[in-house]
């Protein structure tokens, strides 16, 4: 295992610490807990606003329309 170097940081800014394999190539990161919870939360938060954006100028339903929908399949 390598400690980061500097410019590592700055390509890889939250890493603790770089795993490179024997040709000196980074294979693996390691993350804090914080900063992996952090980086999940943040991709679930970019998925979530581009499904709200493609449904955006659907039509709205009611709870029963919804539950009747959600029944024929």
């Amino acid at each position: 295992m390598s400690k980061t170097a500097a410019s590592d940081r700055l390509e890889f800014p939250f890493t603790t610490e770089l795993v490179t394999n024997r040709r000196g190539q980074i294979a693996k990161v390691v993350l804090s807990l914080q900063d992996y919870r952090a980086l999940i939360e943040a991709v679930e938060d970019a998925g979530l606003y581009r499904a709200m954006k493609r449904v955006a100028k659907e039509k709205s339903l009611s709870r029963a329309a919804a539950l009747a929908l959600l029944d024929a399949k």
